[in-house]
């Protein structure tokens, strides 16, 4: 059973929140009477969610643009910071598909798919819980949660470049997880089913976004206490 009440008055970072898996997580986030920031490259979607939450009385404050731009990073921190006090649940969910194709198959002759796919489901975790980190050591502690793509579990449910960087993303997890746990930060990730163009965070599953946004909080929330380094499937 979750424990609701830990979760209020945190203050809550959830990129990719404009639509699906991250909207619903900042909602249900919100309903548990956390600060949330979403941040989200569409900043109409941003914008929408916080007036939905703010509308049903929970406080909200958007932030918009590329995650993997050092301005939008340091913004999203700031902003979380200085608004809500504290940064204490970090939620990633920012991951993109690719082609699904083979990797002898790729037709990629500027490797533009790798590297949108590494920006968007690697390194934008990786900056933003760089920069959250310090905040998080300061209080003593924080939750680290990561959407990732099923592919980090095994190969074959994705093409190369999305279940290499999900692998990768898993990897960020248990490092984090081993790194952190002395200090009070637990890291975990929730790892969702992907069908062909479909964004990991974000596809079409057998789970409803709103299921998935529950494992999310359950593994923010205290009654996940002892849990980390975890990767939870849920689908």
């Amino acid at each position: 059973m979750r424990s609701e009440g830990d979760l209020e008055g945190r203050g809550v970072v959830v990129t990719g929140a404009g639509s699906r898996i991250g909207r619903a997580s900042a909602l249900g986030f919100a309903a548990l009477g956390a600060k949330v920031l979403v941040t989200d490259r569409d900043g109409d979607a941003a914008i929408q969610v916080v007036k939905t939450i703010t509308y049903a009385g929970g406080i909200a404050r958007a932030v918009t643009g590329d995650p993997c731009d050092p301005r939008v990073v340091d913004e999203v921190v700031t902003t979380s910071v200085g608004t809500f006090g504290g940064l204490d649940v970090l939620v990633h969910n920012t991951g993109i598909p690719d082609r699904t194709t083979a990797l002898a198959d790729t037709d990629d002759p500027d490797d533009t798919e790798w590297h949108r796919v590494i920006a968007a489901g690697l390194t934008a975790p990786y900056l933003l819980t760089r920069a959250a980190l310090p905040h998080m050591l300061a209080r003593g502690h924080g939750a680290i949660v990561l959407t990732v793509s099923e592919a980090g579990l095994r190969g074959g449910a994705a093409g190369a470049a999305c279940t290499a960087v999900a692998h990768g993303a898993v990897g960020l997890v248990k490092s984090l997880a081993a790194r952190y746990r002395e200090h009070g930060i637990r890291a975990n990730a929730i790892a969702t089913p992907i069908d062909a163009g479909i964004d990991p965070g974000r596809g079409d599953s057998c789970a409803e976004p709103a299921e998935q946004a529950d494992a999310v909080l359950f593994l923010a929330s205290g009654a996940a206490k002892k849990v980390n380094g975890v990767v939870l499937p849920v689908g």
